[in-house]
């Protein structure tokens, strides 16, 4: 069952919960029910995205529901792929993420560094992300005010210091 932690009942909307009880038995030439398999494996919707990304272990056996999850819910990727730095991890399910880039000025023939702030949707399949974590992500509908954008993958950091990456 999925882990009921809102007010309302959590499910994946393409799977049915209810089932009958007796459909799907088979019976012996004795008269009583046969035996139901040793794990019962509960029915759950996973996709693959395509564009090269598979699906974490984790969203295919896990027991999260997530309507904003790339792999599980609703939403398809489309459009830009990039990478970014994790910075802040204080909202549930989202992330705060920093873009490094060069921008040139004409003038003194040089380049200086600049950086942009993104709002991304984290999906809990993505258990083990901590601050200083590359992560890789696709572009999506609106997801709310700021977050139009999905992790698809997480690679470790390199260490935590505090520099300037050009990806």
């Amino acid at each position: 069952m999925a882990d009921q932690a809102e007010r309302a009942f959590q499910k994946q909307p393409t799977i049915f919960l209810n089932h009958k009880k007796g459909v799907g038995t088979i019976r012996k030439k004795g008269g009583s029910a046969g035996t139901t398999p040793s794990k019962s494996r509960i029915a759950r919707y996973t996709r693959n995205i395509g564009l090269g990304f598979k699906p974490p272990r984790e969203a295919i056996d896990g027991t999260y529901i997530d309507k904003k999850c790339p792999f599980t819910g609703n939403v398809s990727i489309r459009g830009r792929i990039l990478t970014g730095v994790v910075q802040k991890m204080k909202m549930q399910r989202t992330i705060i993420i920093r873009r490094d880039y060069l921008h040139y000025v004409k003038k003194y023939n040089r380049f200086e560094k600049r950086h942009r702030n993104m709002a991304v949707h984290l999906s809990p399949c993505f258990r083990d992300v901590g601050h200083g974590d590359i992560v890789t992500i696709g572009e999506c509908r609106p997801l709310s005010k700021t977050v139009r954008f999905n992790v698809l993958k997480v690679s470790k950091g390199p260490g935590t210091k505090k520099s300037f990456k050009k990806f």
